[in-house]
């Protein structure tokens, strides 16, 4: 059986944690007191996540890098209202947890970098190293404000051998329906090997077109993203009808990185700027803008959970 650990680190000079396994050589850092990221993801020292600003922007302005969870939305909403399950909230642009993109939209969310997570697990055993944190909605007025639906969200990061899954879980916590619209945003990438080279897969069927300001304008296309080097190709695109189990792969340089959506993700974004190192596939339990148009939206009524899985698997 690997040999697995779970150690105390510092990352940028920030406490973090890292999951190790000895014998495949995997390693992944998360930074607890900055919202749960997993910062750092290496085979036998070579780092798989694109750090961009690094750990220290992330800090100070949310600028993404690594694994971050994006919660209560993922991406963007279209205005800076939403009504759902008869509760009509009005965000304040000035609010300090909400981020807005360059068009002034709101964006990723209001967990970025949020300092409140506690650590309920830690251990590592025959079965792999895990860490699982939860955060109490109901009990922050600066989340509650923007996002009026009680609840305790948990993250466990395990990795056993080779695979890290991130599994989230959502519970109401009062007599309120919650949304459910959050996803990850994983910026991967394969050091030292040209990214025309990178062969990608992507098991996607259909395309929710985008209008200038990427939100969804209600009509798709089908659509069979061709299996190979990504070459020249960029992507800033959503996708639905995903295969089950759907898996992602990024490979090439002797390195496979495959990215499954193990539960409860429907839909996936595809980012891959021409001028960038990186390819994200983004698992998604709703499609961007669903708190406001109320597409595809399911709410987790109190009493119940709502559970949803993703890996990623190094060989």
């Amino acid at each position: 059986m690997a040999e697995h650990r779970i150690d105390d680190t510092t990352t940028s000079g920030y406490p973090s944690v890292t999951l190790s396994c000895a014998r495949t050589g995997v390693d992944a850092t998360v930074a607890p007191s900055l919202g749960m990221i997993v910062c750092s993801l290496r085979q036998r020292g070579a780092e798989l996540l694109a750090q961009r600003g690094g750990l220290g922007k992330y800090a100070a302005s949310g600028s993404t890098m690594g694994i971050p969870l994006l919660h209560p939305w993922a991406n963007r909403l279209s205005q800076l209202s939403y009504s759902v399950g008869g509760r009509s909230v009005s965000l304040d642009a000035r609010a300090p947890r909400l981020h807005r993109d360059g068009q002034g939209l709101p964006m990723h969310g209001l967990l970025g970098a949020y300092p409140g997570w506690q650590i309920t697990e830690r251990c590592a055993d025959d079965r792999g190293a895990r860490l699982r944190g939860e955060v109490d909605f109901g009990a922050d007025a600066e989340l509650l404000a923007p996002f009026p639906f009680p609840h305790r969200l948990e993250l466990e990061i395990a990795l056993r051998e080779a695979s890290l899954t991130l599994t989230t879980t959502l519970r109401p916590s009062a007599d309120v329906a919650v949304p459910i619209s959050f996803g990850f945003h994983p910026y991967l990438q394969l050091p030292g090997v040209e990214r025309a080279t990178w062969h990608i897969e992507a098991p996607v069927r259909r395309r929710l077109l985008l209008d200038r300001r990427m939100i969804p304008t209600g009509k798709s296309e089908a659509i069979f993203i061709e299996p190979g080097p990504l070459d020249d190709r960029s992507f800033d695109d959503l996708f639905t009808d995903l295969a089950d189990p759907a898996t992602f792969v990024l490979g090439s340089g002797g390195r496979r990185i495959a990215l499954t959506f193990e539960s409860g993700y429907r839909f996936a974004q595809i980012y891959a700027p021409q001028d960038d190192a990186f390819i994200c596939f983004e698992p998604m339990t709703a499609p961007i803008n669903a708190l406001v148009s109320g597409d595809a939206l399911q709410c987790v009524a109190p009493g119940a959970t709502y559970c949803a899985a993703f890996s990623i698997a190094i060989a």
